[in-house]
């Protein structure tokens, strides 16, 4: 970078994760804690430039016996991966979600959810999350998202 771009770079301070989770995701079915129906997953920073959440599923969002639907699943993995964004005050918008399901999510019983950075191509950033159970993998997903700047007015 030049100097110039470091002298930019320094003034410039990306806004804060609880900022721009209020701000832009107030109403998230995922991550928003005051969503009556809704996960309320509390996302923190992990190991390894990691964010992490630690949640459990009930039978509110069950598909098969015991398990959640596989919507729900998919959205925990593609929340986790929106939230890393936000703690490194980026937005951005899921423009592809591939989920492998390798075991199923059990209801009522504690899990973890971890996603990561795996590339960038400025404007696409590329995000893995998977959740983990009992020590097992239970599904995994990669995501594709385009950065956009995010105004909380509708367009």
């Amino acid at each position: 970078m030049d100097r110039l771009a470091d002298a930019t770079a320094d003034r410039i301070k990306p806004p804060s994760y609880e900022n721009l989770r209020a701000t832009l995701h107030p109403n998230c079915v995922v991550c928003s804690p005051d969503r009556l129906w809704g996960l309320a997953l509390q996302f923190v920073a992990g190991a390894d430039d990691t964010v992490v959440a630690e949640f459990e599923l009930d039978q509110a969002v069950e598909g098969y016996v015991g398990w959640p639907h596989g919507g729900i699943t998919a959205s925990v993995l593609d929340g986790a991966m929106t939230n890393w964004l936000f703690a490194h005050g980026l937005t951005g918008v899921t423009a592809e979600l591939k989920v492998r399901f390798r075991h199923p999510v059990i209801l009522d019983e504690p899990a973890t959810v971890t996603a990561c950075l795996k590339s960038v191509s400025h404007p696409l950033y590329v995000l893995e999350a998977h959740i983990a159970q009992n020590g097992q993998l239970k599904a995994r997903a990669t995501g594709r998202f385009m950065y956009t700047q995010h105004a909380q007015e509708r367009p």
